[in-house]
């Protein structure tokens, strides 16, 4: 499930047009990173179990490298 995550606080002074432009970018690149999400999975699940070995990847892990690929290393 994805989720938008902002940290602003409300006092920056910005002018509540300029807050709402903000929001629309968060929420545009969130859009983005999750079809990046999307695609990474489905051509990473329509590769063959060999090819997939041959990657050093199994089928339980993914979804953790399309994570990756799409919202980068977290933690």
């Amino acid at each position: 499930m994805a989720y938008v995550s902002s940290n602003r606080s409300v006092s920056t002074g910005l002018r509540f047009g300029d807050r709402l432009a903000e929001i629309g970018k968060d929420l545009a690149d969130a859009w983005r990173a999750r079809s990046v999400y999307r695609q990474t999975l489905t051509e990473l699940q329509a590769l063959s179990p060999r090819e997939l070995d041959d990657l050093g990847l199994h089928d339980g892990m993914l979804p953790s490298v399309a994570r990756q690929a799409a919202y980068g290393t977290q933690g």
